[in-house]
């Protein structure tokens, strides 16, 4: 795909404007890290143009802090005093179930999770942002937490033009198959081979 040239023109009825302004499905997957990193990437490109932003971690604990949070929640108050970029909404689903389950049962986090995918298809219904960032929404999905085809068939079916990225691991099939844009990170090398621990500023 030199320069942005598409390797073939689909016979879909659709102009060139048209389609290029299809809204996206990206799935960050993989066993490396940047998968988040690279969607709030994407999130800080959008706020540039002026998108409603909408971020739903599904792993991290309410008590973490991750600095991307801070950044778009600064972002986001730049919005509201001077018009620049777009407004930002940030929402944790869970209580830190992934890793090291400490709080509430599996019941309770599958719960939450469902709950926390309720509000997204309510949102997505309204055509309430213009980017969703669906953080580590994966592993409800690998879990069995909330139904892989439930969300593909309601993704596929999203009024208007809402682009979603949906990060982490073990991604379901039926989800890369429906999935516009799909990237696998995979790990060459990391720090942590030779003992060194995440960091401020780098992991968080």
């Amino acid at each position: 795909m030199p320069q942005g040239v598409p390797v073939a023109v689909p016979d879909d009825g659709l102009s060139t404007r048209q389609r290029r302004h299809r809204p996206l499905l990206i799935v960050h997957t993989g066993a490396m890290k940047g998968k988040s990193t690279a969607a709030f990437g994407l999130a800080l490109r959008g706020w540039s143009a002026g998108w409603s932003i909408g971020v739903f971690q599904f792993v991290k604990s309410a008590k973490w802090k991750v600095g991307e949070q801070a950044a778009f929640q600064a972002l986001h108050d730049v919005h509201q005093r001077t018009g620049q970029g777009g407004p930002v909404e940030w929402h944790k689903m869970g209580e830190g179930w992934s890793w090291a389950r400490k709080q509430g049962s599996a019941e309770d986090h599958a719960a939450a999770a469902a709950q926390g995918w309720t509000e997204i298809t309510r949102r997505l219904a309204e055509q309430v942002h213009d980017l969703y960032v669906l953080d580590e929404f994966s592993y409800p999905l690998h879990w069995g937490w909330v139904d892989t085809d439930e969300v593909v068939a309601t993704l596929a079916d999203r009024p208007g033009r809402q682009h979603v990225v949906i990060t982490g691991r073990n991604a379901p099939p039926a989800l890369l198959d429906a999935a516009d844009l799909v990237v696998e990170m995979t790990k060459i090398k990391h720090p942590m081979d030779a003992g060194q621990k995440g960091q401020r500023g780098i992991e968080w």
